[in-house]
């Protein structure tokens, strides 16, 4: 196994208009993943577009842990952003933010594909969420053909709500906590496949979540690392 570089992960679904898509492009992969994998605690930064639906496009950031993204060296560096950040920022059509404490991983390199599966459980079955998802569902995932690796976050609510001074950007306050499953593959069709097979509500529904899990599969554009 080669597991994630880190035990935190910030992750941010972002979206913008048909005619800015070209510019917004051009500055995920020229400048912005390269800014913030060379913050301090940063280590890789990987960029995706959805497969189908929107938002259209994910970012993955790795770091030592969550509490990396609410120093306030980090929290410093998003109030003072480039003049082409500023710019691409102030034109997003949707911005959704997460900032996860790792919760399990069993990852395994990166893949072309990734599939990710969002919904909220009852944080006071934590433990016997974290025991099921770590025996009981994901080897099955990561065993099926075409599907690397899977790795769960939960976002932590108190990181997520630090003090963020962008004014280009909404950040409404969460009072749920959110988990996502990142399953890795080489594939589209496996991991989307995988996820839709073993994440049900039915299997999820003891762990207290009530709405059918949000599921996504996107297909790999760029990424860097140090």
């Amino acid at each position: 196994m080669m597991p994630l570089l880190g035990k935190g992960m910030l992750l941010t679904f972002t979206d913008v208009s048909a005619r800015d898509e070209r510019d917004y492009n051009e500055w995920y992969n020229r400048e912005h993943i390269d800014d913030r994998v060379n913050l301090p605690g940063f280590h890789r930064g990987r960029r995706y577009a959805a497969v189908r639906g929107t938002p259209r496009y994910l970012a993955v950031y790795e770091c030592d842990s969550v509490a990396v993204l609410g120093t306030p060296n980090y929290l410093q560096t998003l109030d003072n952003q480039t003049p082409w950040s500023q710019r691409v920022m102030a034109r997003f059509t949707h911005f959704t933010r997460l900032t996860l404490r790792i919760q399990v991983d069993q990852t395994h390199g990166v893949g072309a594909a990734l599939a990710t599966v969002r919904f909220v459980p009852d944080l006071h079955r934590r433990n016997a969420l974290v025991e099921f998802l770590s025996t009981q569902i994901l080897p099955k995932l990561i065993a099926r053909p075409g599907v690397l690796g899977a790795a769960v976050g939960e976002n932590d609510l108190e990181v997520m709500h630090a003090p963020l001074q962008d004014k280009s950007m909404d950040h409404p306050r969460a009072d749920e906590s959110e988990w996502v499953v990142l399953v890795e593959g080489a594939d589209v069709a496996a991991v989307g496949a995988a996820a839709r097979s073993l994440f049900t509500t039915s299997r999820l529904r003891p762990f207290g979540v009530e709405a059918a899990p949000a599921i996504t599969t996107w297909r790999f554009l760029f990424g860097n690392q140090r």
